[in-house]
């Protein structure tokens, strides 16, 4: 009677679930669990730190549809793995995380990386299901169950742990029930009635406003949303990862008058978007006190959060946004462009452009964020996937590197994770090769945000991904310090007394980097270099680029009327 051991029930487990990419660090005790997922027919993408595994599957998951999975070691792997963990369930996506454990016999007694309290206890915090099979026999149980449950509802993580020797026990391969097919998650539809009154207040709106999340990314509901922007000709904001659901080059959108949109905007249809620190809570001065806010969310848990909304509508993006679009069509509603509040946006939009475009004009070095920006966005490829990470890097390249289309940014997010980015564009440059090979991905990177995870460039060179790295080097944290500064500090007594915390070296050569695999990066301080190299970049198809841009270290962002995160008044 043919046996099968406890790593190929679990390999087989994942097959049989959909799921297609595994990003890890193997090690004891799941070593040959790595191989087995292989053996299965299943892509195992090793990386060189568990928290940037942990960013590439959950960015599969985020872009597929399908959770990527995490593969880590027992002890210290897991917890690595938590920064990821957490950033997923706080990002809201799916995200299934393996963990080899201590074997059971070893328990209590001090085993090798032994978990107190237990890895199934450590992990509940960071997850939606944490569980271990308590046999063999139940590991498709276990294994369709967390699938289900990072999928279902607002998408999340589930983590499941494995102890050595149930990973290599044998069975008899009959014994092994069958499980079914994760089914898709159920569509829920709105409560008509919230339907019509959410319409009723848009009808009355003098001033309103459509605000787009990445939750109306994830569902895919850019048809709807767009037929709603389009029928009505309502002015949009997105947030960072809510661009392209509408193009950023659309008429509608007012991203330039972001700060006048939100403070004066007497109702705010909320599409997939929840208010938190990236939409000033809801509350003023950044709102108007007397705003109504309509919110469209697939969790009831996150209605009326920071204030009471006027509308509460818990729906799948899809049919909420078709069926308002639907009344609002039969009503023959349309927000002419002769509009007062048109009129406003659209002198605010006009007049912060203008103040964008006299950065971005100033070529001379050291040059700034807008400029390096500017230049880049006219040699992008159309439609391609950026991802961004960093402070100011993250911020100006959300308003200057456009999106035409939805989930084609890849940023930071809800949990402000930096280090994400390396993770994120591996997950970004394997889904292109396997479902859009012609498109690229240019991964935008703050010098410091770069130091999280640079290693995985290796990584990248390995799997030969032609991601292009931009890294824009202020040479600090938020900024820096010119050479002669800088040289200064070395020289004057200790270093860990005379250097700003913010302060990194200057002009730090990371291209360099490439230099260890027999390959050549690019240096640039000038606009002409910026875009020579980024054209040359973007001919590779198997290989990755590493473009070093240097600006000055105290370039900043242009004045706001606000300062970036809204301080607490109580």
């Amino acid at each position: 009677m043919a046996e099968i051991e406890g790593n190929a029930v679990v390999a087989n487990a994942l097959k049989e679930q959909g799921v297609q990419f595994v990003f890890g660090i193997v090690g004891y005790p799941v070593i040959e669990l790595g191989m087995a997922i292989q053996t299965a027919g299943i892509h195992y993408i090793g990386m060189r730190n568990e928290q940037a595994a942990c960013y590439a599957a959950q960015a599969i998951g985020y872009l597929t549809g399908t959770p990527g999975v995490c593969l880590v070691v027992s002890g210290p792997g897991l917890i690595h793995a938590f920064g990821g963990m957490a950033n997923a369930q706080v990002n809201c996506w799916p995200l299934l995380v393996i963990g080899g454990s201590v074997a059971q016999d070893h328990e209590g007694i001090g085993g090798f990386q032994e978990c107190v309290p237990t890895q199934v206890e450590l992990a509940r915090p960071y997850c939606k299901y944490a569980a271990r099979p308590a046999s063999i026999h139940l590991i498709p149980m276990h294994v369709e169950k967390a699938m289900r449950l990072c999928k279902y509802g607002r998408p999340g993580v589930s983590y499941l742990d494995f102890p050595g020797n149930l990973l290599t026990t044998l069975v008899p391969e009959e014994a092994i029930p069958k499980q079914y097919l994760c089914p898709e998650p159920p569509l829920i539809y709105p409560n008509p009635r919230s339907i019509e009154e959410a319409s009723r207040i848009l009808l009355g709106a003098q001033r309103p406003l459509v605000i787009l999340g990445k939750g109306a990314a994830y569902s895919k509901a850019e048809r709807e949303v767009r037929e709603l922007i389009e029928n009505t000709n309502l002015p949009f904001l997105a947030t960072p990862m809510g661009k392209g659901v509408v193009s950023d080059n659309s008429t509608k959108c007012v991203a330039s008058a972001r700060s006048h949109a939100l403070q004066k905007a007497d109702v705010i249809l909320l599409v997939g978007a929840r208010l938190n620190w990236i939409l000033h809570f809801g509350r003023p001065p950044r709102f108007d006190p007397e705003v109504k806010i309509i919110q469209i969310d697939i969790n009831a848990e996150e209605m009326h959060n920071s204030i009471k909304s006027a509308v509460a509508i818990q729906s799948d993006i899809k049919p909420a946004v078709a069926q308002i679009t639907d009344i609002l069509k039969a009503k023959r509603f349309n927000f002419g462009s002769d509009k007062q509040w048109w009129k406003e946006l659209k002198l605010k939009c006009d007049g912060n452009k203008k103040g964008v475009e006299a950065l971005a004009m100033d070529t001379t070095p050291p040059l700034n964020y807008y400029t390096v920006f500017h230049h880049i966005q006219e040699i992008l490829p159309k439609n391609c996937i950026i991802v961004s990470e960093g402070a100011n890097t993250m911020d100006i390249g959300r308003a200057m590197l456009f999106n035409d289309l939805p989930r084609h940014r890849l940023d930071a997010g809800t949990f402000g994770t930096m280090g994400v980015g390396l993770g994120f564009a591996i997950a970004a440059a394997l889904y292109c090769r396997h479902y859009e090979p012609s498109k690229k991905v240019i991964c935008v990177e703050g010098d410091s945000a770069f130091g999280f995870s640079g290693m995985e460039i290796e990584t990248i060179v390995r799997y030969k991904l032609p991601i292009i790295i931009v890294i824009v080097n202020n040479s600090g944290i938020y900024s820096g310090v010119d050479k002669e500064i800088f040289e200064e500090m070395q020289s004057s007594g200790d270093v860990t007394q005379t250097t700003p915390p913010t302060v990194l070296s200057f002009a730090t050569r990371y291209e360099s980097m490439l230099n260890m695999f027999d390959r050549k990066g690019y240096f640039c301080t000038t606009i002409p270099e910026i875009q020579t190299s980024l054209k040359e970049a973007l001919e590779t198809n198997d290989r990755p680029s590493v473009i070093n841009v240097i600006i000055s270290p105290t370039a900043d962002r242009k004045p706001q009327t606000f300062t970036w995160l809204t301080e607490s008044k109580l």
